[in-house]
């Protein structure tokens, strides 16, 4: 039995292959993606996972037990192409829930993100059920996506299990598009010795996850006993919080010279409407969530990845 992650080449996907690479051995993981990387790479399959019929002959033939869509246009993408970024995050999730429901695997994960929240959801420690009124093209998909997974477990008896993710941070892969890609962006810039115009403005607080935080939790999640779980739309998932500025000054602890500049743009209004700060405290009752990283190790971190992988020359001491 395979785990087949579907966008597998993104920030996410690419980190969560090689974990469960690492726990369940690289012939029992199958990448796909749209594009491919590497040509000798024989676990991975070229796929269009919004052609319903490709999907179904992929899992024809191949036995499955997990599946992890990890595929979508992201938020500020998405908001220069709404309509290209509702059918592909909608098609890609309902293909799947249908072959689930119609037996080719076993579970499903999808991340949701606190994208789903609005400007009239409460913004400190907003809590697992709220108001949610999204207003972007993406954070209605994710919503949408939300109730269409609860539909089928209810309905059909589907695992399908799902976590929010705030905004990720990671240097091996480059994110995607999203509202928060600031905070890694910010990393790049320093190491470079070059200052940064961030398009979010300085004191807008925003929850954050480093990348192995992320990955523990989408293990983890998948990982935990059917009846652990009382939640099956998506659960709310935390670990830091912090404004640009302030994560400014945690980047300057190591690399004084560095300087931000601050012109706010249309992410800024979308940042607007999400949260401070989530209550996960769900997650950490029913699967025994928990983070390592606080911002001070996620700083460190990213620069000693960075440095090391991309920016060998400069110097830095811990």
């Amino acid at each position: 039995m395979k785990k087949v992650i579907i966008g597998a080449n993104g920030q996410i996907g690419t980190e969560l292959r090689q974990r469960l690479v690492q726990s369940y051995g690289h012939e029992a993981v199958l990448a796909a993606d749209i594009v491919r990387k590497d040509e000798a790479d024989k676990q991975f399959i070229l796929l269009d996972a919004t052609d319903a019929d490709a999907l179904r002959a992929l899992f024809a033939q191949t036995p499955v037990d997990d599946v992890y869509l990890m595929a979508a246009i992201l938020s500020a993408r998405a908001e220069q192409m709404p309509r290209k970024a509702w059918h592909i995050n909608m098609t890609i999730l309902h293909n799947l829930l249908e072959l689930g429901r119609e037996g080719f695997f076993q579970s499903l994960f999808w991340p949701s993100s606190i994208a789903v929240f609005g400007p009239h959801t409460p913004k400190e420690n907003t809590p697992q059920y709220t108001v949610m009124d999204p207003d972007t093209v993406y954070g209605i998909s994710k919503l949408a996506g939300e109730r269409w997974m609860e539909y089928y477990y209810e309905k059909y008896g589907l695992d399908v299990r799902s976590v929010r993710y705030p905004g990720i941070i990671s240097w091996k892969t480059r994110p995607g598009g999203g509202t928060t890609d600031y905070a890694v962006e910010m990393f790049h810039y320093a190491l470079r010795g070059e200052p940064y115009t961030c398009y979010i403005a300085p004191d807008e607080r925003l929850p954050m996850m480093y990348i192995d935080d992320a990955i523990d939790a989408t293990i983890r999640l998948m990982e935990a006993p059917a009846e652990r779980l009382s939640i099956r739309s998506s659960y709310n998932l935390a670990a830091v919080h912090f404004t640009p500025r302030e994560l400014e000054a945690a980047i300057r602890r190591y690399i004084p010279d560095f300087r931000v500049h601050y012109a706010p743009d249309f992410r800024e209004d979308i940042a607007r409407t999400w949260p401070d700060s989530i209550d996960d405290s769900t997650a950490r009752k029913d699967w025994q969530w928990h983070h390592r990283y606080d911002l001070d190790a996620m700083v460190r971190a990213m620069l000693a990845g960075l440095q090391k992988s991309r920016y060998p020359e400069v110097e830095l001491s811990f």
